[in-house]
């Protein structure tokens, strides 16, 4: 996409030559709603690890299941962190399919992820979006949207994919995780995935040192240091593995390498 600084889709004030998390991985989706320095620096990290994109729609499927997962297990209400641009088989499509009373809060700190989820979604009162960083559960949690459709008395799914590894270690994610945890009724889950350098770090090394040029700093962890964030829940088999290893729908989807994905999945029952 050829992009208009005037298009309806670019809100006042964003910065379209500094690249963005949420943009680059539009791109690696295949989507269209990036500029062309989120192009250029998608372009650079596959040059690195040319496996990005896979590794891109590997998570989304993950998210998929993850969703699929909460649903059977009575989850009817979801709170979606960093849930970036939209792409076919988000969060309330996934869930309707079961249940289509099924409500979603999204909420993104991106500017372009924010508005073109408003534009996609104006006429979906089961829906809503909420502008605000993972940093502030204050504000996503007592948000409007969230108080209008989510009610936290019941199990909810709290929902962080591919989101805390641009979150660094000063800002102390067990900390904010413990505010979302302690709002979450016993029975809620909390779904996470998250990039590490663990395998193949030579090159995973060299995208995340690229990733320091961009609006969103990246930050790996080891499985150990993602087993922390899930204290107070109890972590569903298969615990924490490689996002094609999460509850596959065949061994195939896992193949004979799922750590090619570099990103943890896991998903926790809260106590």
């Amino acid at each position: 996409m050829t992009e208009n600084p005037r298009s309806s889709w670019v809100p006042q004030g964003v910065d379209v030559e500094r690249p963005s998390a949420a943009r680059i991985y539009d791109y690696y989706l295949g989507g269209g709603y990036n500029f062309e320095s989120d192009r250029q620096f998608a372009r650079k990290a596959i040059a690195l690890l040319p496996s990005l994109p896979m590794i891109a729609q590997l998570n989304r499927v993950f998210l998929r299941r993850a969703v699929r997962f909460c649903v059977r297990n009575g989850i009817r209400q979801f709170l979606d962190i960093g849930s970036g641009i939209p792409s076919v088989g988000n969060v309330h499509e996934v869930a309707r399919q079961v249940d289509p009373a099924a409500r979603v809060v999204y909420v993104d700190n991106e500017p372009v992820a924010v508005a073109h989820s408003r534009m996609m979604l104006s006429q979906d009162p089961q829906t809503a979006v909420v502008q605000a960083d993972v940093r502030d559960p204050e504000s996503i949690l007592g948000s409007p949207e969230a108080r209008r459709l989510l009610d936290f008395d019941e199990p909810v799914a709290v929902l962080m994919v591919a989101l805390l590894h641009f979150i660094p270690h000063a800002d102390e994610p067990k900390a904010f995780l413990a505010q979302y945890r302690d709002a979450m009724a016993p029975g809620s889950y909390l779904a996470l995935s998250h990039a590490t350098v663990e395998h193949q770090p030579a090159i995973t090394e060299q995208v995340r040192q690229l990733y320091e040029n961009s609006q969103n700093p990246m930050t790996s962890r080891t499985r150990a240091e993602l087993e922390i964030l899930f204290d107070g829940f109890d972590l569903v088999a298969p615990g924490i593995v490689f996002t094609p290893a999460w509850r596959p729908d065949s061994p195939e989807e896992v193949g004979e390498d799922p750590e090619r994905s570099v990103i943890y999945a896991a998903v926790g029952r809260r106590r």
